[in-house]
């Protein structure tokens, strides 16, 4: 028990001061709630009859709504407080849900998907990513920063999972007792608009310790202060990597979980129990798999960790539509799932890292709404593609966009270390 207690991974998560145990409890709710909905989403939204080309306009428009949102509540979250936009994003997911659950206009499905918090893939949405992500690192260590990051991706990625997984039981069992697929689907949105309660609560009991911190420099850098979207000696640095990071949203924009899931449905007529077990596993071994990066990053440096586990994963990616059945290309997905997230704590701790304590909200503001606002176009491409019988487009076109970002990051950004990789050096 003591030579597990002295594991690095084990020490990071000792590490979490009570705001940190609330961030990962929080972040638990909010991924079961998204994976219950990513299984069903876009069933739901053909239960109700709108075509591919509007799903897929829906889906761009919910992105599009987030970014939005997401953009208005980060760039204040340090004046006007953490803990208050945090409440508010919860507030916006109930809002979504219910409307989700309780309408078959388009026009007010539109409406809720650009004002509210819906995740159509499964993943982060909305601005709890981008507070979360600055709150972090004041919850621990300097030395156990990139470790934290991997137990949060892992705890979200677990809690995904278990949603998917139970979102496909829940609804395959609701239609065995008489309900309809579309009465079964909306009974899971439902759900999804009460986690959303729970979590407001969660964000109450958050301390004042989450709130942003002053800068404190050296020289002429310690008189200098933040003007008011939060950024300043680190402006190019973000900006550089938020328009990298743009580019591989897109690609993942293509093929979002919800669409992966309907792929399946469509291509090999995969029910939606099974559906849910997919991503059960899909989603178990990207956790396992960011718990696995913070190790390897500290052998081979962050940047590194993000560009040799991303390339590999991006090709698995691309045979999945190549596969004779539905055996091979589940397999293919599960391959590539078990080391695609490997970037991703690591790509946090590095943002966080290369900026000021005071930048860090606006820099995982900018850089997560980038993303958003660039996967947010991804989905109305892949509905027209689906819609024209081209089921195997999105994920070549995914994959390739992907390898190019990786090559990119490499490039620009191999030479700028984090501040424990300059000491090594």
């Amino acid at each position: 028990m003591a030579a597990l207690i002295q594991l690095p991974e084990a020490r990071a998560l000792n590490s979490l001061t009570p705001d940190g145990r609330l961030l990962f409890a929080a972040r638990v709710v909010r991924m079961f709630a998204f994976g219950l909905l990513s299984v069903v989403l876009v069933l739901y939204l053909a239960q109700q009859q709108l075509s591919e080309a509007e799903i897929g306009f829906l889906l761009s428009w919910t992105l599009i709504g987030d970014a939005t949102i997401s953009l208005a509540i980060t760039f204040v979250a340090d004046r006007l407080g953490r803990r208050r936009m945090l409440m508010i994003g919860a507030g916006l997911m109930i809002l979504a849900g219910l409307t989700l659950a309780l309408t078959n206009s388009l026009l007010l499905l539109v409406l809720a998907a650009i004002v509210g918090t819906l995740s159509p893939g499964g993943s982060e949405v909305g601005a709890f990513l981008s507070i979360e992500q600055a709150a972090l690192p004041q919850t621990t260590q300097n030395e156990f920063r990139t470790g934290v990051f991997a137990w949060y991706n892992l705890v979200g990625s677990f809690s995904t999972a278990l949603g998917a997984l139970l979102s496909g039981a829940v609804a395959s069992a609701l239609q065995q007792a008489g309900y309809s697929p579309l009465a079964s689907y909306r009974v899971i949105i439902g759900v999804y608009a009460l986690l959303g309660v729970a979590l407001f609560f969660l964000f109450t009991r958050l301390s004042h310790q989450v709130e942003a911190q002053a800068y404190v420099g050296t020289g002429t850098d310690a008189t200098q202060t933040a003007p008011r979207f939060g950024l300043h000696r680190s402006r190019n640095v973000v900006l550089r990597l938020a328009g990298i990071f743009a580019l591989d949203a897109f690609g993942g924009g293509l093929v979002l979980q919800s669409v992966i899931a309907y792929w399946f449905h469509r291509r090999y007529g995969v029910d939606v129990r099974v559906i849910g077990e997919i991503f059960f596993g899909a989603n178990f071994l990207a956790g396992l798999s960011a718990l696995a990066a913070g190790r390897l990053a500290a052998r081979i440096g962050l940047i590194n960790t993000m560009v040799w586990t991303h390339i590999p994963s991006n090709l698995l990616l691309m045979l999945v539509p190549l596969m004779p059945n539905a055996g091979w290309a589940i397999a293919m997905l599960l391959a590539r799932f078990s080391i695609s997230q490997m970037d991703v704590p690591t790509r946090q701790s590095y943002t966080m890292a290369v900026v000021a304590p005071d930048e860090r909200a606006a820099a995982a503001g900018v850089t997560t709404i980038t993303r958003t606002i660039a996967s947010a176009f991804a989905p109305t491409i892949t509905g027209f593609l689906f819609a024209a019988s081209f089921l195997s487009a999105p994920f070549f076109l995914a994959g390739g966009l992907k390898i190019v970002y990786d090559l990119l990051l490499y490039r620009s950004f191999s030479a700028v270390k984090p501040p424990e990789e300059q000491k090594l050096a």
